[in-house]
């Protein structure tokens, strides 16, 4: 088969073990996928275009960090929201938080890890593995080896169903160290191959490798963003998926079996590309918006005191700071505890802050119109 095969094994399921990429044949560049492709390819750039405008385009991508950190994680069954995310790294000892808040935190800080090396270092197994580590650590899965390729077979199927009951099993421990091996060559593929294609054909064979005992998917929907931003086809991470997949999850595993089973890379590459361009408009009309609420909000700051220096700075300070109590008003704009509590007040006023907590003490008030913005209907 072109993809690779099921091979029996001794306790009579079946185990596919995948094929080094690139696919043989290659794969065929028909008009509908040279369509897509060109169009991933603009919205794509038009994405990192848009981005270099922005006053601050490094809170838009913190934001965007934890927002796709959010929607990763709720594909495995977090429940934790973007607030949660927010509320947690003011205090993160708050009592009413979910359990799974970590888990969030967790991929945020892997995300964040990753970018870091890959300007540093080729993207290897060694850095996938130390990714694994920090998503995993101290949070559910941790007792799964983090940090460590799997030493035992693993499956894919309902909770708790037998391996002779599932829907999916990955290559048996032997043959994942080889297809590991031959994937992180072909991570560093110097052969002429549109870096899309590219990187779709990394993410499906390596969720098919599925080397870990936990953690494959958001690890997978990682490799993405680290492979774009270091062939540097984006300056910044924007482009995350898990929106898309989460709302075509269906598809989404059906296209990788049918890999498997048909050879279809074509119509997986078909279906990522379609989603690397739904992902990037819907990006640049946010990051649009974002320039929009920014204008509109140091308008009506001039009205608070001080607004002309005082309230515009807010304003900016509230696009990395969206959930803040006075304290941190008064510290990020390094004025007394007065001047903040009375801006404070003034944008509540201006329908620019909103009280979150409903307590006379220790309150709290979120940039409303802002985090709209990163809401997932």
């Amino acid at each position: 088969m072109r993809a690779g095969e099921f091979v029996k094994q001794v306790g009579g399921y079946e185990a596919f073990v995948p094929k080094p990429l690139p696919p043989k044949p290659p794969i065929q560049m028909d008009p509908d996928l040279a369509s897509l492709l060109s169009e991933a390819d603009r919205a794509l750039g038009r994405l990192d275009g848009v981005t270099s405008i922005l006053p601050n385009p490094d809170f838009f991508v913190a934001m965007y960090v934890r927002h796709e950190a959010v929607l990763s994680s709720q594909i495995e069954g977090t429940q934790s929201t973007l607030q949660d995310v927010l509320e947690f790294e003011i205090d993160s000892k708050g009592e009413d938080r979910p359990k799974d808040v970590e888990e969030v935190v967790n991929y945020v800080g892997a995300m964040n890890y990753g970018l870091q090396r890959v300007k540093e270092f080729p993207l290897s197994l060694r850095l996938i593995r130390e990714i694994h580590g920090k998503l995993l650590q101290g949070v559910r899965g941790s007792n799964r080896e983090p940090g460590e390729f799997r030493q035992r077979q693993n499956w894919l199927g309902t909770d708790k169903c037998p391996i002779e009951q599932a829907t999916f099993v990955p290559p048996p421990v032997d043959e994942m160290r080889t297809a590991l091996n031959d994937l992180e060559k072909f991570l560093h593929y110097e052969e002429p191959m549109p870096v899309l294609v590219h990187c779709g054909l990394c993410h499906a064979q390596f969720e098919t490798i599925h080397p870990f005992l936990d953690g494959n998917g958001r690890v997978g929907r990682l490799l993405i963003t680290f492979l774009l931003c270091q062939k540097g086809i984006l300056h910044r991470p924007l482009l995350y998926l898990s929106h898309y997949l989460k709302r075509h999850r269906a598809q989404y595993y059906d296209r990788l079996m049918a890999i498997r089973t048909e050879g279809d890379w074509e119509g997986w590459i078909k279906f990522f590309l379609r989603g690397v361009a739904e992902v990037s408009h819907a990006a640049t009309a946010t990051a649009r918006e974002i320039l929009k609420l920014r204008e509109k909000g140091r308008a009506k700051s001039l009205a608070s005191p001080g607004g002309a220096n005082y309230g515009q700075r807010l304003v900016d300070f509230l696009f990395e700071r969206p959930i803040v109590n006075v304290r941190m008003v008064e510290q990020g704009l390094e004025c007394s505890f007065a001047k903040a509590n009375s801006l404070v007040k003034s944008f509540v006023a201006l329908g620019l802050l909103e009280e979150m907590t409903g307590w006379q003490r220790n309150r709290r008030y979120r940039f409303k119109p802002y985090l709209a913005l990163f809401e997932t209907p």
